[in-house]
């Protein structure tokens, strides 16, 4: 096989992966920095450290893991890279201030917005398995912890969501 051959092979092995799990890899870092924007530029780092490092991934079944490990790492290098600009909510203007208010559904946004103001050791391993389908063992790999850690995180985000809900009735 000459080089050509090769480099349209493993070409072809990259869109292959990445047409199976872009949109995981999407939602995974729109969850994790809470912003489309981010997370797209997050992906798009990610994909280009998938790429350079493809060889690296010996099984093609192992591929989700992988893509996602280095979404997690890409965003973790976009934070410590990036101070994020603030924006002053009492200078928008009419356009602006207007998406702020859109809400079509109060109550899935009451839940999405307590999901993100879960503190990151929470919300991580809830959205793997939530949204993601992971099972605690593979969220555990994953993360780096044990298993017991992932169901301690998983059972204390579920109390804290719990808890949040019933004070927005509440009130």
């Amino acid at each position: 096989m000459n080089n050509s051959d090769a480099t349209h092979d493993r070409r072809q092995r990259f869109d292959r992966i990445v047409a199976v799990f872009y949109m995981d890899m999407f939602r995974y870092a729109a969850w994790l920095c809470r912003d489309k924007s981010i997370a797209e530029e997050v992906v798009q780092e990610a994909l280009l450290r998938a790429w350079k490092s493809l060889d690296a991934l010996r099984d093609d079944a192992a591929a989700k893991q992988w893509l996602l490990t280095i979404v997690r790492r890409e965003n973790a290098r976009y934070f410590e890279r990036r101070r994020l600009e603030t924006v002053d909510i009492d200078n928008l203007t009419a356009s602006q201030s207007a998406m702020l208010a859109e809400a079509p559904n109060e109550e899935l946004n009451d839940l999405r917005e307590a999901i993100y103001e879960l503190e990151d050791d929470y919300r991580e391993p809830l959205v793997l398995q939530v949204l993601m389908g992971y099972s605690t063992n593979e969220i555990a790999e994953l993360m780096g912890l044990k298993q017991g850690a992932v169901l301690t995180r998983l059972h204390r985000a579920r109390l804290k969501l719990k808890d949040e809900v019933a004070s927005e009735e509440a009130s």
